[in-house]
C-alpha cells in the first residue's frame, strides 16, 4: 500500500461519482490542496480524515487503503446513502424497506 496507490483509488472514486475535487474537499473538511496533494500521493493523512473520505464516497476504509472490497460494508454503504436524502424522502425509504422485510419474513 503506497501513497500512490491509495491516492489514485479515491481519486478514481471521486471521478467515478462526479465529484470535483473542490466539492470533495468541502464535503470530507479539507483544503483543496490537501486533497491533491493526497490524490498524488505527495501527502498520508490521519485515520479520522480516511473515515471522512470513505464516508463521502461510500466505501469502505479497507476498499481506499488495500483495493479491497469486503462485502460486510455494504450496510455502511446503504447508510451513506440514506444519509443523503431529505427528511421527507428518508420517511419514503424507510416505509419501503419495512414493507420489503414485511415480505421477506413472509418467504
Amino acid at each position: 500500500m503506497s501513497n500512490n496507490q491509495v491516492g489514485d483509488r479515491i481519486r478514481e472514486l471521486r471521478e467515478l461519482q462526479n465529484y470535483t475535487r473542490e466539492a470533495l474537499a468541502e464535503k470530507v473538511d479539507i483544503s483543496v490542496k490537501f486533497l491533491y496533494e493526497i490524490e498524488v500521493g505527495k501527502k498520508g493523512f490521519s485515520a479520522e480524515i480516511l473515515c471522512r473520505i470513505s464516508k463521502a464516497l461510500s466505501v469502505s476504509c479497507d476498499y481506499i487503503m488495500l483495493g479491497e472490497d469486503n462485502t460486510h460494508h455494504s450496510n455502511e454503504k446503504i447508510i451513506c446513502v440514506l444519509e443523503m436524502l431529505e427528511p421527507k424522502q428518508a420517511s419514503k425509504m424507510h416505509d419501503i424497506v419495512k414493507i420489503l422485510y414485511d415480505m421477506c419474513k413472509e418467504m
